[in-house]
């Protein structure tokens, strides 16, 4: 599976996040629920992944929109607004973490 919004950005993915939610997306708004929290409980100390993860489901949301699928777009949208807050939250005491987290963002 590819990541096209990452190669379109010049973007070297470091996990499987985007991949990881491509297989869950076949079994449903559950599963996908699941792996964002997961992944999220599981890497919400490493400032690289939680940022990878972030930029991968509100990548997922422009992909679905782009493809006219309106409910997995909305789902990401929710999902995106929901950890990118529990995020920053997460990285609040760590001034490396939260510039690596908004430069690689923006």
């Amino acid at each position: 599976m590819s990541w096209p919004m990452a190669e379109a950005i010049g973007y070297k993915p470091i996990t499987t996040f985007w991949d990881d939610f491509s297989v869950a997306e076949r079994f449903g708004k559950e599963s996908i629920l699941e792996t964002a929290e997961k992944c999220f409980k599981e890497w919400k100390s490493d400032y690289k992944y939680l940022t990878e993860l972030i930029m991968v489901i509100n990548h997922k949301s422009w992909y679905w929109d782009s493809h006219n699928n309106n409910e997995l777009m909305e789902l990401y949208s929710h999902l995106y607004y929901k950890y990118d807050d529990k995020a920053i939250k997460a990285l609040n005491n760590n001034k490396t973490a939260l510039n690596y987290y908004f430069k690689t963002l923006d």
